[in-house]
């Protein structure tokens, strides 16, 4: 078996701390809202067992929603001072590796804060090119601000890992590769390897998130996009889960979950999204079902994908066309508000968690359900329509 001898961060995983046992209810706060409702949501009492420091999902951006303020409302005094019956994320005692953080951007980082928030630890997969800045920035606190978590610590990485997921063992690495130096001091960064590496230094996991995609020629049309960048393209984004999921799952603890992240353009036509990468994401969530059939009858492993909307991530950021995306969206899908990389990190520790149980192979859509509209109602052709608009 091979050991790891790569320049990986290894810091002590310091876990956020949950008080009370799971038969013993403590009182706590949900934080769902801005400040102006924090003193609402301190009046209410709560059966879970997360402690009153610590608030299992991250603040929404967005604000309170109208049903929770009906909630506050409707309860009377005594209610208030009332055990609420707990149906808490719990994920103390479950070990997770995000395989794609590469930065405290995007979906990755996110899914790994909401999963360290409801208490698992946390290892990740760098891309090995990226690997000395992801470390040097965590080692010099450049990360510090974005690692807070609801009751104020911060996530702990137990381990950083090298990673590059097109390769599935060192015999694939052809020799430009390993001579590159962007990769020269690392070593065990196959896919193989990193398993074998996790196995040694942790014996199993319980959860695998795959937060991973490239497209070379993504700007590219269908019709001009060549073999090489198609293949590429599936090989990055949708095999490579294939991969890790293969070689993760003897690994995964028996109830684990793994989670994949796709995009509409799978299902639906997004011009500029190109280069095979809608052909990747429809691979991917076709992948999806196959493996939950597989894994969850041989692993008893649950396999879902969440399909996110459009974010500000520095990998979106390189198609070019971004802040047009979210633009749309905020004017077209039902809910107008910018989606935040917190509330797709939050879908992904409930799908990591127990209350999940029953799901697999399923697409989960955490996009203010942009996905369920036919039309742009933005279109001038629907101006004389009246087309609500959301309260500012």
């Amino acid at each position: 078996m091979a050991t790891t001898t790569t320049p990986g961060s290894h810091m002590a995983a310091v876990n956020p701390s949950i008080s009370s046992s799971r038969r013993t209810y403590t009182s706590g706060t949900a934080n769902f809202g801005t400040n102006s409702e924090v003193g609402v949501w301190r009046r209410l009492k709560s059966s879970s067992h997360i402690s009153a420091t610590q608030p299992f999902f991250q603040s929404f951006k967005s604000g309170p929603t109208k049903s929770v303020k009906a909630v506050t409302r409707a309860m009377s005094g005594a209610a208030e001072n009332s055990p609420l019956p707990g149906l808490p994320i719990d994920l103390r005692g479950k070990r997770a590796f995000i395989a794609g953080v590469a930065d405290d951007h995007g979906y990755g980082w996110a899914i790994a804060k909401s999963l360290a928030a409801a208490g698992a630890e946390i290892l990740v997969g760098t891309w090995v090119p990226a690997l000395n800045i992801f470390e040097s920035s965590l080692r010099r606190g450049k990360f510090d601000e974005s690692r807070k978590l609801p009751d104020g610590s911060l996530m702990e990485i137990t381990k950083v890992y090298p990673l590059d997921a097109v390769y599935d063992n060192p015999e694939d690495v052809p020799e430009d590769v390993k001579s590159n130096k962007r990769y020269l001091g690392s070593s065990n960064w196959t896919v193989k390897e990193v398993v074998e590496s996790v196995k040694q230094d942790f014996g199993s996991i319980d959860i695998l998130v795959h937060s991973l995609a490239n497209g070379p020629e993504v700007t590219k049309p269908l019709l001009e996009t060549s073999r090489y960048g198609y293949l590429a393209a599936i090989s990055a984004s949708s095999y490579s889960y294939v991969s890790l999921l293969k070689h993760f799952a003897p690994i995964i603890n028996p109830g684990g979950a793994s989670i994949s992240l796709t995009y509409i353009a799978s299902e639906r036509i997004i011009p500029g999204y190109g280069g095979g990468m809608s052909s990747a994401k429809a691979a991917l969530e076709s992948d999806t079902r196959v493996l939950a059939f597989e894994a969850g009858r041989k692993h008893n492993v649950r396999v879902n994908t969440i399909s996110a909307g459009p974010l500000r991530s520095r990998a979106a950021k390189a198609i070019g066309f971004i802040d047009m995306m979210i633009d749309y969206s905020s004017e077209n899908a039902p809910l107008q508000k910018e989606l935040s990389a917190e509330e797709v990190g939050n879908a992904a520790a409930f799908l990591s968690s127990p209350l999940a149980s029953a799901i697999t192979g399923t697409v989960l859509y955490v996009d203010n359900g942009l996905n369920a509209m036919g039309v742009g109602v933005d279109s001038p052709v629907f101006e004389n329509l009246d087309i609500p608009k959301a309260a500012k």
